[in-house]
């Protein structure tokens, strides 16, 4: 992988700090609730920024340090040991805004709305609609170009955090005549705008991170939009691909310390299953494929950084792979812990060690940045060269 200045002494400064900092109340006690999650959010994030890993892989002019792949591996991986927090609230304002704006946004937009993620600005993602998901550019939400703003009507969902962001990146139908494809446009939106309205949506986990987006009449200024217009889908794409990568990675080393947090916790219990031949059984065969995606996974991340073709071709099955994992480990635990998993799920983040809550919370991920029967069309599609049925 790409090189960072004396690996050795940035693991070891980043441990240090990692044991530090850990000793904090937000860090080790999980949040009660999605108010004290996104408290517990900003004050890492805080944290992180006063270190220099608020947005290390950023550009040094909008305000990171230009860390290399390599190190933000560094950093995933003593972050995931620590059992530190993630900044999952987060997503979206350090990986998607930054990606997309390096390639299409102008200057302008840069400037004004990179610097303020590391002091804490929440965006939100105004991409799938109810009659939308999988098959995003099907979206029908309107605008129209109105002097020199765009009115926007119609409605979003699934938008992670949207009740706690600053910021929205929402797509658009610019040209209702031209293929689905085509005629899609991409903005910058201000949640505070009049006619924007967020409704929160509870899960059966106990989340309410995900809310519904009612636009009526939103007037967004014209240098708000990404791009050219009507070619909102090319940016869109640049958007989509940052979801995997280093943060898969991340999710990934979580769900194999989970694992190891489970086995150690039932060795000291002395839990049922253990005396069971067949779940000892089906744990470790879980755990061997865990540690094999973990591998494909460095290897995707190589071939990102050496810009191979492969990279692109890799991702979809890794995204498959990753998410059916997790759904598998989240169901193992849950059926491993017995009666004790069932009842009030608890739990309001990835740190989580509830079964049910594991469970539930990984099931989502088989839809989320596309479906695994998308994966499975793009792979059969667009690398396999399979004719259509």
């Amino acid at each position: 992988m790409d090189k960072v200045d004396d690996e050795a002494a940035f693991r070891g400064a980043l441990r240090e700090w990692l044991a530090e900092i850990m000793q904090a109340d937000e860090a080790r006690l999980p949040p009660k609730n999605a108010k004290q999650f996104n408290t517990n959010q900003l004050w890492w994030m805080a944290e992180r920024n006063k270190v220099g890993l608020g947005t290390p892989h950023w550009p040094k002019e909008y305000g990171g340090s230009d860390l290399s792949l390599r190190g933000q591996v560094i950093i995933a991986e003593e972050v995931t040991r620590a059992r530190a927090p993630s900044l999952g609230q987060f997503t979206i304002s350090l990986n998607h805004i930054p990606a997309t704006l390096m390639k299409w946004g102008t200057e302008e937009q840069k400037k004004k709305y990179l610097p303020p993620v590391s002091q804490g600005t929440i965006w939100c993602q105004g991409f799938s609609e109810p009659n939308a998901g999988s098959d995003l550019a099907s979206v029908r939400t309107r605008a129209v170009r109105d002097g020199d703003h765009y009115v926007v009507n119609g409605q979003k969902i699934w938008s992670s955090y949207s009740m706690y962001a600053k910021h929205c990146i929402l797509l658009t139908r610019t040209d209702p005549d031209a293929p689905k494809h085509k005629g899609i446009s991409f903005f910058l939106m201000d949640m505070d705008t009049p006619g924007v309205e967020v409704r929160p949506l509870r899960q059966a986990n106990g989340l309410d991170k995900f809310g519904e987006i009612f636009l009526t009449d939103v007037r967004i200024p014209v240098e708000n939009m990404v791009g050219p217009e009507n070619e909102g889908w090319a940016v869109a794409q640049t958007t989509l691909s940052s979801e995997r990568g280093i943060n898969s990675f991340e999710r990934h080393e979580r769900v194999r310390y989970l694992m190891e947090d489970f086995y150690a916790a039932s060795l000291q219990s002395d839990a049922a299953w253990l005396k069971d031949t067949a779940m000892q059984r089906e744990f470790m065969q879980l755990f061997a494929e865990v540690q094999g995606c973990r591998r494909l996974m460095r290897k995707l991340l190589r071939a990102t950084i050496e810009k191979s073709p492969i990279a692109a071709q890799v991702t979809p099955h890794v995204k498959m792979i990753n998410t059916d994992l997790r759904a598998q480990v989240g169901d193992f635990l849950t059926r491993a812990s017995g009666p004790e998993a069932q009842g009030i799920v608890a739990g309001f983040d990835e740190l989580s060690t509830d079964p049910m809550f594991t469970y539930l919370t990984a099931l989502g991920g088989r839809i989320a940045g596309g479906s695994n029967e998308i994966m499975r069309n793009i792979i059969a599609e667009r690398i396999l060269q399979m004719p259509k049925g």
